[in-house]
């Protein structure tokens, strides 16, 4: 019995990425328009599949590199430019050989997918862990000391020591493990790209609660940079609790 067109699609949308090679053999050869859309629909969705497992691959170049070193943790910031809230510090330890699809640099994907890896992220990695410094400590040590220190807390939180530490673009003071910092790191090192996304996931969860703390500033929808909507807020309502008193001294002066 010929199947229908309509059955074919309903094939083709179950099918996982491994089925699709047999999907294109069966139908390729199917005169009838509709199939042969379906089954060129299944060529690009294969093509696109191996070409992002090419760059993870690629994206793997630093551990690769550095595969002597049994524990190879990544480590990136998020929330270093923002007028109010605290700074965070991702540490990712991954397996060796370790492919999660479609991780990239945080900044680079959108709310839903950084969501969606940081679930993966943390079933699949060794250790994981976010360090956090408050706005009032920012203001007390200046935000670089303020990264430096997140970045500490979240390397001794985790549960395994790190042989190495990839950087993204920082070296670490007081800190007595073997670093090397990459330039634009959360682009070229899956580790790092991890901990840029938990940095950036675990800071953006906590300015949606603040923003059900203090409505008037809109914490939900800038996540405290410096929109003209925040800064108007900031010059109308003074400054709250979570406000980096440094970073305003210009808005309010104004």
């Amino acid at each position: 019995m010929i199947k229908t067109i309509g059955q074919i699609r309903t094939e083709y949308q179950a099918a996982q990425i491994q089925m699709l090679p047999d999907f294109i053999e069966a139908y390729k050869n199917d005169s009838r328009a509709g199939v042969q859309k379906l089954a060129a629909q299944a060529e690009k969705k294969l093509r696109d599949f191996e070409q992002e497992r090419r760059r993870i691959y690629n994206l793997t170049e630093y551990e690769r590199q550095y595969s002597g070193c049994a524990y190879i943790c990544g480590i990136d910031e998020a929330g270093r430019g923002p007028l109010a809230g605290p700074v965070a510090a991702g540490a990712v330890i991954l397996p060796k050989d370790c492919e999660i699809l479609y991780i990239n640099d945080s900044k680079k994907l959108s709310a839903k997918m950084r969501e969606k890896l940081y679930d993966t992220i943390m079933e699949k990695a060794l250790t994981a862990a976010v360090g956090i410094v408050s706005p009032q400590r920012i203001d007390e040590i200046n935000i670089l000391q303020a990264s430096y220190e997140a970045m500490r807390e979240a390397i001794n939180k985790l549960d395994l020591v790190p042989d190495i530490l990839l950087n993204d673009a920082v070296t670490i003071p007081s800190v007595p493990i073997r670093q090397i910092p990459i330039i634009k790191g959360d682009a070229k090192s899956i580790s790092i790209a991890a901990a840029s996304i938990l940095a950036k996931v675990t800071r953006d969860r906590m300015m949606d609660e603040y923003d059900r703390i203090y409505p008037e500033y809109g914490f939900a929808s800038h996540k405290g940079y410096g929109t003209k909507a925040h800064i108007e807020a900031v010059r109308r309502f003074g400054p709250c609790e979570i406000h980096r008193k440094t970073f305003l001294a210009s808005i309010l002066d104004a």
